[in-house]
């Protein structure tokens, strides 16, 4: 662009971008509706088509006269207006899609520069976005996570491996993508919302942790953003969806279009906003990766996922305000780690996924890296120890 953006302008262009590309989308979603609507209309009336003329010709062959020209007969056939209607969707399907890609799928400025920090996996095929080399190796001893991927963001060069590409269940770390997409809706952050009763149940019938707000507690945006990560309070994050979209199956539509627009769509879909288990809610240890640098290269979310602790405002329940703290960050501290820091890290756990966790660490050197855990067995401690284990052999 031709002229420099301060931090909050840099915002409302990603915004402004943002939502350009959810209009597209729906866009696209209701000419893929309407062909598929008239494409079944098209199919039933052919097989009504062929059956009639079967039936009128005693069940022989009908020739078909379409070549040989249809002089004496003025009829027009029942299908040519279907398929006119087919034709015409086909042509704005493939404009609408032109659109998309001349557009650089909403995450270039004004002079075709993707805006820094902006989309840093891209939105098409990420499969080889972190690729294996020769310096690839298993996990140190000692890390006993099923699922393993530990990679160098800058080089994009996995270092440590095991079943990242295998289907799993994240648990909690869903959440960071509950954080990125209600970040992304989000414009006022001193906004309010209400907890409610049927919020606190769900929480209740899925055994799920909380932040501390209770039923009826006012809460600020912010604070329900901070409550989703540190504490991975449930109701802050299910409040969060409906705050952006109404309810959380609404909100959960914005995730997996989110998802998608990543490029993670076949390999990671979410059916709830929490992590709650769902033989249907699934990602990978690569695609909680990818996940995690778009997080990172959200300001805010940045922000929020590097609190060590956080203050709420007063409610009803918590007049002088609630600490949260995210206790991982705050016991590697207390880890040998190597050259560097662990910067931003979010857990998980349910009993289909065991002890997980992603967190993010820079080296001395200046280099990025995001390391990703799941299925380990132990206590909630379990990925501190794993995570310190990699960090402290590979982060230079």
């Amino acid at each position: 662009m031709g002229e420099q953006y301060d931090e909050e302008g840099m915002r409302r262009v990603q915004w402004a971008q943002r939502k350009e590309r959810m209009r597209r989308q729906k866009q696209k979603q209701m000419l893929f509706r309407r062909l598929a609507k008239a494409a079944g209309a098209v199919a039933a009336v052919l097989v009504l088509v062929l059956v009639v003329k079967g039936m009128l010709h005693g069940g022989k062959p009908v020739e078909d006269k379409s070549s040989a020209g249809t002089a004496g007969n003025d009829s027009v056939s029942p299908l040519t207006g279907l398929e006119n209607e087919l034709e015409n969707l086909y042509g704005e399907m493939e404009r609408a899609q032109e659109t998309q890609e001349g557009s650089g799928a909403g995450t270039r400025g004004e002079d075709g520069q993707i805006p820094e920090g902006a989309n840093p996996a891209g939105t098409a095929d990420v499969s080889d976005r972190y690729r294996v080399s020769g310096n690839t190796a298993a996990p140190p001893d000692g890390v006993i996570s099923a699922y393993v991927m530990f990679v160098d963001i800058d080089s994009g060069e996995i270092l440590v491996r095991r079943e990242e590409k295998t289907r799993m269940n994240p648990a909690s770390m869903t959440k960071i993508l509950t954080l990125l997409v209600a970040a992304e809706h989000i414009e006022n952050l001193d906004d309010t919302y209400t907890i409610t009763s049927e919020i606190m149940d769900y929480c209740l019938l899925n055994d799920c942790s909380t932040a501390g707000f209770e039923r009826g507690d006012t809460v600020t945006v912010r604070d329900l953003l901070y409550g989703t990560i540190l504490p991975s309070g449930a109701e802050a994050a299910i409040a969060l969806a409906e705050y952006v979209s109404g309810s959380q199956e609404e909100f959960v539509k914005l995730m997996n279009e989110r998802l998608e627009e990543m490029g993670l769509s076949e390999t990671t879909h979410f059916t709830n906003c929490v992590g709650v288990y769902d033989a249907n809610h699934y990602s990978t240890a690569y695609d909680m990766a990818v996940i995690m640098e778009h997080v990172l290269a959200n300001d805010l979310c940045r922000e929020v996922m590097s609190a060590r602790t956080y203050m709420t405002g007063s409610t009803a329940s918590h007049s002088d305000g609630k600490e949260l703290s995210n206790w991982f960050i705050r016991r590697i501290e207390d880890k040998d780690v190597g050259n560097g820091k662990v910067i931003c890290a979010k857990t998980g756990y349910v009993v289909q996924s065991k002890q997980c966790a992603v967190s993010y660490g820079e080296g001395s050197s200046g280099k990025r890296y995001i390391c990703v855990t799941a299925g380990a067995e132990g206590n909630r401690y379990t990925s501190v120890g794993e995570h310190a284990k990699i960090y402290v052999k590979y982060m230079k």
